[in-house]
């Protein structure tokens, strides 16, 4: 099933994102992930491109075709483009369609540290565009409320985001943010752009401190001051920093869904307690737009 087509007849798109073990790990090591988080029903997982974007690494069309074939979940298989020959994507398309996998995140994936690629691809449009010529798939493309860390202004990143629509996205996937008010103002300049796809909104919880530290340094995301509060009270006091961090992403989602949200895409972190935690307090307002949503049918 191509995951544009639930933005028809849901309300809300709910999804989680895990990510494949370290290459010396077995996948078996992500199925207590899975087992703890296939009975949330969520609407599609999406898995991440591996350990450093590395083709030779990476475990995403295992993983993915795990999640659909195993789990019965509709997957999203993350597929980066920076290094990559045009042979090396036909053969990794290939693999998740011999897998029955039908969609895909296309990403331009991190520019090598010595600033050169080599592979054929210099922007994730020109994937979007590859894949939606070449090959049948959904394809799904990220977008950045705050603007991306690269782009030298939000106009410019809002342009380059129009052409990876224009190219043959199907939705938007949002970087991570903890300020909703940057997600508002982005959906209604995305809008003025001609930019009118679903757009999913990113959330990560904060359960550990230097991991956020870490996650922000290298996208830009702001931390309001609230949240910052929350980080410096509770730096030393792990189980206390995940119940806030799971408490202001439960506020951050049921504000999101009261506004109209079409979708929410919950990084997990591999975390299955925190999963459960923020679905099990979303899930009345999320279960009653959707059942909205199909009364309206």
């Amino acid at each position: 099933m191509y995951i544009k087509d639930m933005f028809r007849t849901k309300e809300v798109v709910y999804s989680f994102e895990i990510f494949p073990p370290k290459t010396a790990s077995s996948v078996e090591t992500i199925y207590h992930t899975l087992d703890a988080l296939h009975d949330l029903k969520p609407d599609y997982i999406s898995v991440t491109y591996g350990a450093g974007g590395s083709i030779s690494d990476n475990r995403t069309v295992e993983l993915s075709s795990l999640v659909k074939n195993k789990y019965g979940i509709e997957s999203l298989a993350h597929l980066t483009c920076i290094s990559s020959s045009r042979a090396t994507i036909d053969a990794i398309l290939q693999q998740l369609k011999n897998a029955g996998v039908e969609n895909v995140l296309a990403l331009r994936g991190d520019v090598p540290l010595n600033g050169k690629a080599a592979g054929e691809f210099q922007y994730a449009s020109e994937l979007i565009g590859y894949i939606r010529e070449h090959h049948g798939f959904g394809i799904a493309a990220a977008c950045y409320p705050e603007g991306h860390i690269d782009a030298p202004s939000l106009e410019q990143d809002l342009e380059a985001l129009k052409i990876k629509v224009d190219a043959g996205a199907d939705y938007l996937i949002s970087q991570l943010f903890f300020d909703n008010n940057y997600f508002y103002q982005f959906l209604e300049r995305a809008e003025q752009k001609g930019i009118r796809i679903p757009i999913q909104a990113g959330i990560m919880p904060v359960a550990n401190t230097k991991q956020i530290e870490r996650i922000v340094s290298l996208c830009g995301a702001a931390i309001p001051r609230k949240l910052l509060t929350i980080m410096e009270r509770y730096e030393h006091d792990k189980t206390a920093l995940r119940d806030a961090g799971i408490d202001y992403a439960v506020e951050q989602i049921l504000d999101l869904i009261s506004h109209g949200v079409q979708g929410i895409h919950l990084y997990t972190m591999n975390n299955p307690y925190i999963a459960r935690k923020i679905t099990a307090n979303i899930s009345p307002l999320l279960d009653a737009k959707n059942r909205s949503c199909n009364s309206h049918e």
